[in-house]
């Protein structure tokens, strides 16, 4: 973005104690959490359960617990599970992944002067933290996601 005129359409993405921030290309669909969806026993810590859609069969990530935090179940009709594209080489073979939220995403339209990036540690599951118009956001990083994702393949 050269040009402060210039905007992307973005969506902040809720989860516990914080917000994600992805461009709204990366968003393929948002479903309704449903509180079956549940994954056995000696699951990852991360895995929420899957998600049969489109006739794919997707993992469920928990950012939070991807994030080094506890895997919590949205604790309200708001939760939703996000489906983003897929940016990896082998697109082809996983073209999507979910992430669970907590709550549900909202669009924005955001230029370079109302972004700063935060000089502030962040976790394996981000690539950084961002103040977008006064809110701290996280950008996620979705290779190492996608990886969790593969896990299971």
């Amino acid at each position: 973005m050269s040009d402060n005129n210039q905007t992307l359409a973005c969506v902040m993405i809720p989860m516990i104690g914080r917000q994600l921030l992805l461009p709204n290309v990366s968003l393929a669909e948002v479903v309704d959490y449903s509180p079956d969806i549940n994954s056995s026993a000696d699951a990852p810590a991360w895995l929420a359960g899957y998600l049969d859609w489109r006739g794919l069969r997707l993992p469920i990530i928990s950012y939070d617990a991807a994030s080094g935090g506890q895997l919590a179940q949205p604790n309200s009709r708001r939760g939703r599970v996000v489906i983003l594209n897929s940016i990896v080489e082998e697109h082809r073979e996983q073209p999507f992944i979910a992430l669970m939220t907590q709550g549900i995403p909202s669009q924005n339209r955001i230029n370079q002067s109302q972004i700063q990036r935060l000089d502030s540690p962040t976790g394996v599951a981000d690539l950084m933290e961002v103040e977008v118009d006064g809110e701290r956001a996280w950008i996620p990083n979705l290779e190492y996601l996608e990886s969790l994702a593969q896990q299971l393949r």
